[in-house]
């Protein structure tokens, strides 16, 4: 990502809409998968914001993570797999370090006719379509069990936004700053409260994409 995109992402993850919707959704999703053992989650962030927040980070490259084999019984992969100039690789990788009969969250972003200013600053590679990441998993050894589209609640307003911004010209720093955070409650409400339809289907489309994936 473009250096100036961490800080702002760090000043904003508590309480813009999208981060606090997109925690909710994967909550859900790692409640369905923590039933099956104990778990520790690994997730990969840039390390000084990590430190600030207390936790504990492992730098390294995604394509040759520096754990050994089977070391976790659950990996993540949030708004990660994007940024990879050799995706199965990262995969590969990612299931390397997975236990047998461990499990892996992954969610990446749906659409390359979705592309926008954001994709641009954070240097993404590509935006997928459920059956290109659900391929890509299964290339690298998984067995799939699920994968959905998510955020189809703001589909319309952020295609708009994107396609407006295309038209005009208009590159804000970052498109975390295009917001009201008057509504950021609201807006996280809405976003977050998809998981309860999420228990019950699969969506059709939506701005994101969510793999539950698992190695026998």
């Amino acid at each position: 990502m473009q250096q100036h995109t961490y800080a702002i992402m760090d000043e904003v993850e508590g309480s813009h809409w999208w981060f606090v919707g997109r925690r909710a959704i994967l909550e859900s999703f790692l409640k369905g998968i923590v039933k099956h053992f104990e778990s520790r989650l690994q997730a990969a962030n840039a390390a000084l914001f990590c430190k600030q927040k207390g936790l504990i980070a492992q730098k390294g490259l995604a394509e040759k993570l520096p754990f050994a084999d089977e070391t976790f019984d659950m990996t993540t992969a949030l708004d990660v797999v994007e940024h990879l100039d050799d995706d199965v690789t990262g995969l590969k990788e990612m299931f390397r370090v997975t236990k047998s009969g461990g499990y892996s969250l992954i969610f990446v972003p749906a659409f390359m006719w979705l592309w926008g200013v954001q994709d641009d600053i954070s240097h993404h590679r590509i935006r997928y379509s459920r059956k290109q990441i659900v391929e890509r998993l299964e290339k690298a050894g998984y067995t799939v069990e699920r994968a959905t589209y998510a955020n189809w609640t703001f589909f319309a307003p952020i295609l708009a936004g994107r396609t407006l911004m295309r038209l005009t010209g208009i590159k804000p720093e970052s498109e975390n700053n295009v917001n009201v955070s008057a509504l950021n409650g609201v807006f996280g409400k809405l976003f977050g409260a998809e998981r309860f339809w999420l228990r019950h289907f699969n969506f059709p489309f939506g701005v994101s994409i969510v793999a539950v994936a698992h190695k026998p």
